[in-house]
């Protein structure tokens, strides 16, 4: 054996005979308490290597000797599931008074880390990386691609441990930010002193420390939301190219408008300052994530350049915006938790994300950021993708929410069959519902407006956390406009069968019809995926490959033997493209003959024959009498 083997195994057997105390713990059944962390953390995060996906980071932590438990926050706000990526955590050590102490992870919660704090020490220091995801690496949020050379988005839930046994809101921590020279950042923190390319920032607590991204680069914009208002908002804006990060005037007025038509919905704020924070890069992740006092906001590298990609996002930043107050300000007592490791549920999120993208769909239309047929396309995608929801036979919307951890990792095949994150889609049903039956009851008098102001707009200015429970939307619906609303959702939420239980587009004077055009918002889609979705007709959508990317449960297709992930080579005996299956489409029309498939299962070939024959079909909404709620609706504010 040479020397190093040896020392190695010496050391193995050292930790093996350790008797790590505080691993008899179990971080999970541990119940934090209320009570102040003696002492304040502080983070370094050395993103000098962002361009190459490698975040340093240096904490510190005070302590005291004895049995001592580090927790990696696991379940992120927002993300609705136990997805902190502690995975991308690597080279972890751990020291105190200059000598490296062993620690063990717990058995059963791999987020928790156990150690002994020697006597005489005072303070633990932690040096370790997150490695940041490649493009196409990763899952959601945080736990996609996050850097590239140009650019970095920070969520500080990647970058730092925190004690066991607290409420995390009352361990305070004082981060410290290096970035890359010549880079400019955005973020909701406040500046506390900066010495060439160190910022750092005032404490915090760690709820807000959590709660406050990050994004820098090279190519970076600043504009004023809100000119004039006592709070703020900022939108900051980070790309890879400098023709990116620049809004044209009328973009600016978009946004600026939706601001405003938000606050007068609401009639209060809670944040003492806004800052959006947008990053345009085709290479890292594409989502949002709220946060009370800032959004992060990631679209791809054209969003202010291209006016089919502006449409189909114009509603993304709303939608986080809107957070502040339902989510982040209220919110459902079963999200709220003591610490990032104590488990969510998330059986309120036809009200957290359904009513949020309800309202997001509104006020994009209020500021001008759609018109109102790109409103109306948008419901009519949603009415009829939700009206073909087979798996409604047996999984209830109720359950959609239940099972969100399940669901936003779920596989995206079967969609109509699986039916997923239908909160979201089938809550603006939903709410439309609701909105259109206040309306009808009051004889126009009351709308959502009024539940809005009455459930979010007390304590102007305050970021104070108020949850809430379904008899809390009940009672305030109620006295909005008296009606037996607990069973009107629940008869909703709850219900199993073939058809749509909700009815707010009929109630509002519209119905949903199919045309063989396709509407502006499908045509935008095909455009910017190069794909084709038929799924109102053939039951399936294709990219521009012919990689079947879903197929409808009980469709033509489905009953053909397609399934997700063939890749369809030829069409009626020609080579496929996009056009050619829909010429196919429209030539089998009032015909017989089936519409024939080559279409490859890994390596095998075989030819599906597509009995249908009725044609394209897209939805649009189309006016059938009555009140025009709908126009009423999205009507700006004055």
């Amino acid at each position: 054996m040479n020397q190093r083997f040896c020392l190695s195994l010496l050391a193995a057997a050292l930790v093996g005979t350790l008797t790590f105390a505080a691993a008899a713990q179990d971080a999970r059944r541990s119940t934090p308490v209320d009570v102040a962390y003696p002492g304040t953390l502080t983070v370094n995060v050395d993103l000098t290597d962002a361009p190459k996906r490698v975040f340093r980071v240096h904490e510190t932590i005070p302590v005291a000797a004895g049995p001592f438990t580090l927790l990696y926050p696991e379940w992120i706000p927002g993300e609705h599931a136990p997805s902190g990526p502690i995975s991308n955590v690597a080279g972890l050590i751990i020291t105190a008074n200059g000598k490296q102490l062993p620690w063990r992870r717990d058995l059963r919660d791999m987020y928790a880390i156990h150690l002994d704090v020697p006597a005489g020490v005072s303070q633990l220091d932690l040096a370790f990386e997150f490695l940041a995801p490649a493009p196409g690496q990763g899952s959601l949020f945080g736990a996609s691609a996050s850097s590239t050379p140009n650019l970095v988005d920070v969520e500080f839930n990647q970058v730092a441990f925190y004690p066991a046994g607290h409420f995390s809101r009352n361990v305070r921590i004082q981060p410290t930010v290096e970035l890359p020279a010549g880079w400019q950042y955005g973020t909701a923190m406040q500046v506390a002193s900066r010495r060439g390319n160190a910022i750092t920032f005032q404490p915090l607590g760690f709820n807000d420390f959590v709660d406050s991204p990050l994004i820098a680069g090279t190519h970076f914009n600043r504009v004023d939301l809100a000119p004039g208002a006592k709070a703020p908002v900022h939108l900051n804006v980070v790309g890879d190219g400098a023709k990116d990060v620049v809004l044209t005037p009328k973009e600016l007025e978009g946004q600026r408008a939706m601001v405003a038509q938000t606050n007068r919905m609401f009639g209060a704020h809670h944040y003492a300052h806004y800052d959006f924070l947008l990053t345009l890069s085709d290479h890292t992740g594409h989502f949002g994530l709220e946060h009370h006092q800032s959004s992060d906001d990631r679209l791809p590298a054209d969003f202010f350049t291209n006016a089919d990609m502006h449409t189909l996002a114009a509603s993304l930043m709303t939608h986080e915006y809107l957070h502040s107050w339902n989510g982040k300000f209220r919110r459902p007592a079963d999200l709220w938790t003591p610490n990032f490791n104590v488990k969510m549920q998330d059986d309120l999120l036809w009200v957290y994300e359904g009513l949020t993208d309800y309202w997001c769909s509104v006020l994009t239309a209020r500021a001008g950021l759609w018109s109102p047929v790109q409103f109306r396309d948008t419901m009519a995608d949603i009415d009829a993708a939700m009206s073909a929801r087979t798996g409604r036979a047996w999984r209830p919307l109720q359950d959609t929410a239940d099972a969100a951890p399940l669901t936003y990792y779920g596989g995206r095949g079967w969609a109509n069959w699986r039916r997923g994150t239908d909160f979201y889609a089938e809550g603006q049903l939903l709410w439309l519902d609701v909105d259109t039956k206040l309306r009808e009851l009051s004889a126009g008098k009351h709308s959502l407006d009024d539940f809005a102001r009455a459930f979010y707009g007390m304590d102007n200015g305050s970021a104070i956390t108020k949850t809430y429970t379904f008899d809390d939307v009940v009672h305030t619906l109620n006295q909005v406009q008296p009606f037996d609303w607990a069973k009107f959702l629940r008869a909703r939420l709850d219900y199993t069968g073939a058809n749509l239980p909700e009815h707010g587009i009929a109630r509002s004077g519209w119905k949903l019809v199919y045309t063989d055009q396709p509407n502006a918002r499908t045509k935008a889609m095909e455009s910017i995926r190069h794909g084709v979705d038929l799924a109102a007709s053939l039951g399936l959508s294709a990219a521009k490959n012919g990689h079947v990317q879903d197929v409808q449960w009980g469709g033509p297709a489905f009953k053909a033997g397609l399934v997700p992930g063939l890749v369809i080579v030829a069409v009626n005996g020609k080579d496929y493209s996009p056009d050619a299956l829909k010429d196919a489409v429209t030539a089998a029309k009032g015909g017989t003959a089936p519409i024939e498939l080559l279409v490859k299962n890994v390596d095998v070939y075989s030819t599906a024959k597509v009995d249908y024959h009725g044609g394209l079909r897209y939805p649009h909404l189309e006016r059938a009498g009555g009140t025009d709620f709908l126009g009423a609706i999205i009507a700006p504010r004055k």
